[in-house]
């Protein structure tokens, strides 16, 4: 769905980052519009952000310039915008929301560490990617991921009033998530490395020096 809109892109010229960081900047405005309680408005900016950001990535592989700084420049905003979102419902009614918000805050700290965290030691041992290797970074699975985000995302917008309901909902099953990712997380690596270890004990290098020959 997204191929004529990148094609339109690489012709003139748009890069991926700059992407990204349009994307950004459209997402953040969904924030004032929250403040004020024009939930419509804010959804329509909160969706254009997704698109452009499914975009990025698009025209990153179509110009064959996926790079680990594009990679991080991403995450980074991503995660901004999402923790962006639960702020403009706290400022829309701070009585009602805020509690919530702060909830939904903190375990969003804890599936982007969670996420990020296990990236770092999987580089450093080359954990095998095969389901992401268009990926500039590695991933580990969780049950809310973007797409439940933005699912609820659009619910906070569809019904404001039940925000503190679909918070918590969201926070408890991100909550699951975390502690998915950390368990999985650690035994994926704790496996592999032992597995590592395993092959070379029964595969030993052989670090004999040969005798001279005369």
């Amino acid at each position: 769905m997204l191929k004529p809109l990148v094609l339109l892109l690489d012709k003139k010229q748009v890069q991926p980052d700059q992407l990204t960081l349009v994307g950004f900047i459209v997402g953040m405005m969904a924030v004032p519009f929250l403040a004020l309680q024009l939930w419509y408005a804010a959804l329509f900016f909160i969706v254009l952000n997704r698109v452009l950001d499914g975009l990025d990535g698009a025209l990153a592989r179509h110009q064959n310039h996926t790079t680990a700084a594009g990679g991080y420049l991403d995450i980074c905003l991503d995660f901004l915008f999402y923790a962006a979102i639960p702020l403009g419902f706290a400022l829309a009614n701070p009585n009602e929301n805020a509690l919530a918000a702060a909830v939904l805050l903190t375990v969003f700290i804890g599936t982007g560490s969670s996420f990020l965290a296990f990236a770092i030691p999987a580089e450093k041992i080359n954990l095998p990617r095969p389901q992401f290797v268009h990926k500039s970074f590695y991933f580990l699975n969780g049950l809310t991921e973007g797409t439940e985000t933005i699912a609820f995302f659009v619910a906070f917008c569809l019904w404001p009033t039940y925000f503190p309901e679909l918070a918590y909902t969201f926070a408890f099953l991100g909550t699951i998530t975390i502690f998915t990712r950390i368990h999985g997380g650690y035994n994926t690596l704790k496996n592999h490395l032992a597995a590592q270890s395993s092959t070379t004990e029964t595969n030993p290098i052989n670090t004999a020096i040969e005798e001279p020959k005369t």
